[in-house]
Formats: C-alpha cells, structure tokens, sequence
C-alpha cells in the first residue's frame, strides 16, 4: 500500500518513569495522526475506568506529512474526555508537530501516574522525567517562562504545559502549547493534572529526504500556490475567522447572551474588521505554514498613576470573540482580551468558560442560583463579574464552584436550568446558530464538535436543506475530515487538499494511496470512533436537544424540535448501518469495491 515500513511509536510510564519505543508494521495502513490514534486508544483504553485513573492513556500523533507541505502543521491528541466522559479528541498547532517530526516520533502513548510533579523532556536521544514541584501551581506564562530558561533550545523546540485548572482537575482544562495555541475543549489539561504530569517540551534535530526530488518541488509549488495566491485562505490571514462576527450577525446566527439572541448591538464594535483596526499589533504561524492566521492583539493594563502601563499580546479569533464577547453581552474589545489573559493563564477553556458563564448569568437571574452561592450578583455584560466567578471556579471556593468545574452540562442537570444549557452532547456549543446542520452536526460529530463535518457551513450554503441529504452530507464530510485529520491537516485548509490534491502529495513523498482507498480508510475511522464512543456509554438515543435551540431565531428561522429529532433518527439508522459493516476496508481489492 506504501513505502513506510512502520510507525514509531513512543511509549512512555510517568508510575516506572520507563519508556519504549515501537516500530509497529501494522498502524501504517492508518496513515498517521487521528488513524493511528484511534488505534492506539482502542489498544490502550480502559473503558471499565474512569478518565483519571493511571492507566488511561494520552496519544499524540503526527502524520507522514507533517511540516513537508504547507499548512500541514496539526497534531492530533487522543483520550478519554473529563468533561463527556467519552471520546477526547483535540487539534493543536504552532511548534509541536515539527519538533515531534524532527525527534523521530509518529506517536507519544503517555500512561501512568508520577509520584511528584514532573515535566517530560523528550528528544530524539532519549526522554528525561524532570522534578516540577517548584511549577506546580504556577499559571502557563510563569511556567512557559520557567521552562524556556531551564531548557535552552532551538525553534526546533515545543513547549506545552498546564495551569491550575489543569492541576485541579477541573474538566475542561486545556493545554497550552508554545503560549498562542491550545488542546482545548474537552479537558487534556486535567487529565495531565491528574498524571502530576506539568508539561512536556519535545525537541529535535533529525532530518529526512525526500524520495523523489522531482515530483515532490512540483507538487509543493500547486499547493503553495492554492494556500498563498489564490482566495481559498485568504481571511485566514487578512482578518482571520473573527471576519465571522459580522456575517453571523447579520444572519441571525451569531450566539448572544446565553442564546437568548442571535444578534448582537454591538457586534460592529467586536468586529473581526474592528479589531484588526484598532488591537492588532502581528500575525502568526504555525511551523511549515505560510499562511499566518494567529492574530495576536494588544491588551493594555494600567497598574499605577500617572499613566503607568503593562501590555499582553493576547491571541483572539471568531471562538474567543464569541464566547466571552457577544455570548455574554459584553462589547468591549479591551474587556473581550482581558478575559482571554486570565482564562489561558489559568490553563482554562476560553469557548467551555464563556458558555458556562452564559448559563451562571440566566441560571442566576432565574433563581437557580442564589447570591450566597456566587458570591455576588451577576449580569450580563459584567467582565468584573466575570473574573470573580472565573477566579472562585480556579478556587473550588464552595460547593457551587466545584460542581461548576465539571461544566455547563454536569451543572444544569444539578441545579437545574437544562432548557437554557447551550450544549449539545455534553459539550459547549461552538460560535455559530445556524440551523440543522450545526445543531445536529455537533451533537452526533465523534467529539461532539463543529469541527467534525461543519454543519454550520452546510447551514449557509443550502436555502432548506433536504433532512435526508443533510445526514447524508453530514456523514461524507466527517469521513472526508477523517482522512485529512489522519495527515493532520490543519482544517483551515481543507478545501486546498481535496482528496486529488492528498493523492499527488502523498506520492511524491513515496506513499501510494489512491483517492478510494483514502475514502476506505476515513470510513474505517467513522466506525472506530462511534464503536470506542459506544464503549465509553454514548448511546444516539440519550442524546437531548436543549430547548433554547428552538427558542432564538437562526438563518432559517426558528428551529422545530420535531424535525431536529428526527434528523436525529435518520442520521443513527445510517450511522448503525455504517458500524455493522464487517468487511475489512483494508483488504478489499478493486473488483471487490466495484461491486459495492
């Protein structure tokens, strides 16, 4: 099938402080990234055990394309999520992928519990277990701070780390990756927490060839092309995803005040245009990426009179706007990155945080939740009220704030308030109400993410989406996402590889897949993932739709809930259809997928 002769994968024992590195054979007709890692969770998994205890795994993966072609730049983790209780999968970018690349690592497999806090440094020679009592505790910029000083290095170096959210176990703590990027959403960061695992920093200097130097300069050059002249990736370094607020806005799409709305007054004023205007100050990549879509804005604080300021370069996108701008009422492009700083410093999910403070407002003004419990009264549009209850989360300062911590959905079913719980499958909601798509799409995607089939999109480009065909797209674009998280493609990408275009790149780098094949092997995946979901206790038909959904209007208009379980059965009679395939895809010959 190709040239790869195996997959190396590192495993490492945080309990024996051991490792062991693998050259296995039979992972190479996954490709790599998310088709290696959900054969390695399937492997190593314990679903008769909760998410923390010793022996569940961490996986990260990279795939055969890794830094070699542009904007090939992700690395996949894999594990039990905290915050769902069922499969974690998290996309991250900057330096991680290439320094994984050039240490000689398809795939790291973290496992069991240190003793005391510590940190891993992993290179191509070897990996070293380093004491990090002295960093627990600390925020991720101290400890990035800390790290880079104990640790001098090359830009062939990244260094990921956790907070004290991470440390308290807080489930949807993420993890910070060379400061601007994050495996966030469904709680990595506790998970390291619970390993007394502080962080890793990978490092290496190995170098590879390329096997055809003729092909492969060509092949380069059509993509480079397609990511740099044409338009196809041109908001993502122009204004970046934050060019979403208007539209949605406009489209009444955009998630306001704990979706009570979708619009928003202000929505000029947190602008991805505004903000470009007046805080951006530079613009970023990931390493092998041309493209520079991390938007870094400036956020001023005064600490003394007269006129005594410190500044942060604070990393802000569509997601972040949304969730802690127009999601809580607040209008303020200052008040929108102060928020941003304290939530990364403390190692916490920006998109889970701001849902969640979405639902404490309402709940709180409903009277789910009482004054004595906040702390304080709170409204929207209250960023000082915010860091309050962001702080008391951090402190676990009663009951209330360590129910809190488990998120939106574990809150609502105990104090109630589930009607108005902007999530969907366990898990807060991304920063779009678009209709159907998104609404389905989320709630039945293998990580319950926007990300996993772009419902959203598939929202804005059909005027009334036909259920059967919206299923059925649904359903194409997740396997079609399969093959390209495989390869770990950074998905802002995703319409420059095509499966024509991942064909051509893949041989010219010496792997010979074809375009059916590729199908096979993202259907393949489809089935793994809902099968390791099912194991883990996902099951379609618990599946709610909170009724704020079918409440606020959409580009559609109002939503029916009849109509939204519905998509829900017809996407489970095909997703079971699906799962009770036995034919090995890998093993079919031509002749034989003609005849399917």
């Amino acid at each position: 099938m190709q040239n790869r002769k195996f997959i190396k994968v590192l495993e490492i024992d945080l309990t024996a402080k051991k490792t062991n590195l693998e050259k296995r054979k039979d992972l190479v007709p996954f490709l790599g990234g998310v088709g290696t890692g959900i054969k390695l969770l399937e492997e190593k998994i314990k679903p008769e055990f909760d998410c923390f205890h010793e022996a569940q795994p961490i996986i990260f993966s990279i795939g055969p394309m890794e830094t070699i072609y542009p904007a090939v730049t992700k690395v996949v983790a894999l594990f039990r999520s905290p915050l769902t209780g069922e499969l974690g999968e998290s996309h991250a970018g900057l330096r991680l992928g290439m320094a994984m690349r050039f240490a000689g690592y398809d795939a790291i497999v973290i496992s069991g519990k240190a003793k005391t806090p510590v940190y891993l440094y992993i290179s191509n020679e070897q990996v070293e277990f380093k004491n990090a009592e002295a960093l627990w505790g600390l925020d991720t910029e101290e400890t990035g701070r800390l790290l880079r000083e104990k640790e001098p290095g090359t830009g062939l170096r990244s260094i990921l780390r956790i907070g004290p959210a991470g440390e308290k176990l807080i489930s949807f703590a993420g993890v910070n990756v060379d400061t601007y990027r994050h495996f966030g959403r469904l709680g990595l960061g506790a998970l390291f927490g619970s390993k007394g695992l502080k962080g890793m920093i990978v490092h290496g200097d190995e170098s590879e060839s390329i096997p055809d130097k003729k092909e492969y300069p060509k092949v380069y050059r059509e993509i480079y092309h397609k990511v740099m002249e044409t338009d196809l990736m041109e908001k993502y370094h122009g204004i970046g995803t934050s060019i979403n607020i208007l539209s949605l806005h406009h489209m009444n799409s955009l998630p306001t005040r704990n979706l009570q709305e979708s619009s928003f007054e202000f929505a000029q004023e947190i602008s991805g245009e505004s903000f470009a205007e007046e805080k951006l100050v530079r613009k970023l990549a990931c390493s092998g990426c041309p493209v520079g879509c991390i938007h870094i804005g400036i956020h001023r604080k005064r600490f003394a009179d007269p006129y005594e300021y410190a500044w942060s370069g604070i990393s802000y996108d569509h997601e972040l706007i949304f969730a802690l701008g127009s999601f809580l009422g607040i209008g303020s492009k200052d008040d929108i990155l102060s928020l941003i700083e304290i939530i990364e410093r403390y190692g916490l999910d920006c998109i889970s945080m701001g849902v969640l403070l979405g639902w404490i407002t309402e709940a709180y003004q409903k009277g789910l939740i009482s004054k004595e419990q906040l702390g304080r009264s709170i409204d929207f549009g209250d960023t000082e009220g915010y860091k309050f209850i962001i702080e008391n989360v951090i402190k676990g300062t009663n009951e209330f704030y360590k129910t809190v911590s488990k998120g939106t959905h574990y809150a609502a079913e105990t104090y109630g308030g589930k009607d108005f719980a902007a999530v969907l499958g366990k898990h807060e909601i991304a920063g779009y109400h678009t209709g159907y798509g998104h609404l389905l799409g989320m709630s039945v995607g293998a990580r319950h993410s926007h990300l996993d089939n772009g419902g959203y999109a598939l929202d804005q480009s059909l005027q009334e989406p036909d259920g059967e065909k919206l299923v059925d797209d649904l359903i194409l674009e997740e396997m079609e996402r399969n093959v390209q998280n495989c390869l770990v493609i950074c998905l802002f990408s995703r319409k420059v590889y095509d499966l024509d275009t991942i064909v051509k790149a893949l041989k010219a780098i010496g792997i010979d897949y074809s375009s059916e094949k590729l199908m096979d092997l993202g259907r393949d995946i489809f089935r793994r993932k809902i099968a390791l979901k099912k194991k883990l206790g996902f099951d379609y038909r618990k599946l709610e739709f909170p009724k704020r959904f079918f409440e606020t209007k959409t580009l559609h208009g109002l939503l029916k809930e009849d109509k939204a379980k519905d998509l829900l059965s017809i996407y489970m009679e095909r997703a079971e259809k699906i799962c009770a395939e036995s034919v090995d895809l890998f093993a079919r010959t031509d002749d034989e997928k003609k005849s399917i």
